[in-house]
């Protein structure tokens, strides 16, 4: 039996010999075919694992509940006024905390687009008006000074993101310095560390850099800044109308994780009652986490099809060669 089996594989070898040119270009074709299937399946396992890296970062025991814009067709106030109001409100947030007993925790928050200045020095920033918990919750760290406290609700004060910091200080500690927060001055007291921007998760969540971000109280930002922002509209620009948004966001922690889609049920229900235009969304993250797992089982069959694809074809060439 075994005098047979070396007897075969010299045979094999000699073979190999005689057509060198052929058995080159066949395990060349190997060579890059399994190759490609590693390739292919190293790449499919960093998108997925990153991808379930940026759904875990906002919490599995999360809900998130957002303000979206409604259509012109669902906003009654729009037709008939030159301000529109819509979106979560501080009552919703107060409802919500309220009313729901497997929450353990939520926090509220308001996001515009502002224009930082530090002398000649401008950039644009995300205002994130927010409370004391925001910091763990999304998981930030302080590089220096500190974050915001209660003591700071109502001043104004602001904790600056990587690099936003960056562009207004290049060279620079900027604690305790001042900045123009559109027309009014506020004291820095913190700057934020580098953190990997967040890509956007379908159509639920958009992507997020907080680097760019600039932190304030959120009761400074309904006392100084108010809830109304004026927009451009027309040719020109000529004529105004405003837009009344009270919270942009509102983060939900359930205090245990097989509550998650039931609490996310009910604050649906429940502010559907006060909402009579579609002017919020409920996102769950462990639904989006679920959904990835899925998508990457998927993918991991399609390798493996590849895979047998790919092995049946070199060993037809084996064959050919033999």
């Amino acid at each position: 039996m075994s005098g047979s089996f070396l007897r075969t594989f010299q045979l094999g070898l000699k073979g190999l010999a005689v057509q060198k040119m052929r058995a080159s270009l066949a395990a060349l074709g190997i060579f890059i075919g399994t190759a490609t299937v590693i390739w292919l399946v190293a790449m499919g396992e960093g998108v997925s694992y990153r991808a379930q890296q940026q759904i875990l970062e906002l919490g599995a025991k999360n809900v998130i509940v957002r303000t979206k814009k409604p259509t012109a067709s669902s906003d009654g106030n729009a037709a008939s006024s030159q301000v529109r109001r819509y979106g979560l409100t501080r009552a919703d947030f107060r409802r919500i905390t309220s009313n729901i007993p497997s929450i353990e925790s939520s926090v509220p928050m308001r996001e515009l687009q502002f224009q930082l200045r530090n002398g000649n020095l401008t950039t644009d920033s995300k205002l994130v008006g927010c409370m004391e918990e925001y910091l763990s919750l999304n998981q930030l760290e302080i590089a220096r000074g500190r974050w915001l406290t209660q003591r700071d609700r109502g001043q104004k004060v602001v904790v600056l993101g990587h690099e936003t910091t960056t562009k207004l200080f290049p060279y620079e500690n900027p604690i305790g310095k001042t900045i123009w927060v559109g027309t009014e001055y506020y004291v820095i007291i913190g700057q934020t560390k580098s953190r990997t921007a967040s890509a956007a998760i379908g159509g639920s969540l958009d992507a997020r850099d907080y680097n760019l971000d600039a932190y304030i109280p959120l009761e400074t930002m309904r006392q100084r800044i108010g809830d109304m922002v004026m927009k451009r509209v027309g040719v020109g620009g000529s004529n105004w109308y405003g837009e009344e948004v009270q919270l942009s966001q509102i983060t939900v922690k359930v205090n245990a994780i097989e509550y998650v889609n039931e609490t996310a049920s009910i604050i649906e229900t429940l502010l559907q009652r006060y909402h009579d235009q579609e002017d919020f969304a409920v996102v769950v993250p462990k639904e989006l986490l679920e959904q990835a797992e899925r998508t990457r089982a998927m993918f991991n069959i399609l390798l493996v099809v590849i895979a047998g694809i790919s092995l049946l074809v070199g060993g037809i060439g084996i064959m050919n060669i033999m």
